[in-house]
């Protein structure tokens, strides 16, 4: 599904020249073909992996099914496939997600090498690594969705949630995630409850940011693109969609 049209700014008329900048500094000197679009980088002419939003949401939900009724397939591991893996990538979606162990996206989505370009930070924090990441998977790869996918019993949020509660500064670095998650909170609940209303409203609240960058709305206005809100619940393994 599209993003709502008001979460749609206009793309700036640099955008080429950003491009092939950012084509630079991340493709490097390398000569495989890490810049191509889709159609460039295929390994073989019969490579069904999507091409569209809506392929690729639907393959991410066969996949979550089978991994919740343990029919995984563990697709796209053959020598054959690790083989092809060196000439070049066409990942179909990308997936940001939580560093939480219990989280990872190619078993939730019974994915394999090469189908999923994955971004993790403790609750789906947004810096310039991340945001550049994204743009990369997108911008130069030709990746058609990418999902925001929080968590039940997520950490990062429950600690975002104990520091604005307490007044408390959590240690380190760790003081840099709670404090972009703090927008987030929802003061409306209180006790676990808060925490997990929280949790839906950061991954809400990232989407709503990701949307609003400008090359990523473009290519959302364009129909190339869609960027989805999820959260995967613990309890029954089951993926499912924020509105």
């Amino acid at each position: 599904m599209r993003s709502h049209p008001d979460d749609i700014p206009t793309s700036r008329p640099d955008r080429a020249a950003r491009r092939a900048l950012l084509r630079t500094a991340l493709g490097g000197g390398v000569g495989l073909a890490l810049g191509a679009r889709p159609a460039e980088a295929a390994t073989t002419v019969d490579d069904p992996r999507p091409t569209t939003p809506d392929a690729a949401l639907r393959e991410l939900a066969r996949g979550n099914r089978r991994w919740r009724t343990r029919h995984q397939t563990h697709p796209h591991e053959t020598t054959a496939d690790r083989r092809a893996a060196v000439l070049g990538q066409r990942p179909f979606a990308l997936v940001l997600g939580c560093i939480d162990s219990r989280v990872p996206p190619e078993l939730v989505f019974d994915q394999g090498l090469g189908d999923l370009m994955t971004v993790r930070s403790a609750g789906e924090v947004l810096d310039e690594a991340v945001l550049g990441s994204i743009a990369y998977g997108v911008l130069e790869l030709g990746i058609p969705l990418v999902v925001v996918l929080g968590h039940q019993s997520c950490g990062a949020v429950s600690a975002a949630v104990h520091a604005d509660e307490t007044g408390e500064r959590p240690p380190a670095h760790i003081d840099y995630l709670t404090e972009r998650i703090r927008p987030a909170i929802n003061r409306n609940q209180s006790g676990s409850a808060r925490i997990d209303a929280t949790i839906t409203a950061n991954v809400r609240l990232v989407r709503s940011r990701l949307a609003a960058e400008p090359d990523l709305a473009a290519e959302v206005e364009a129909g190339r693109l869609a960027i989805v809100g999820a959260r995967y619940e613990l309890d029954s393994q089951l993926v499912h969609r924020i509105a």
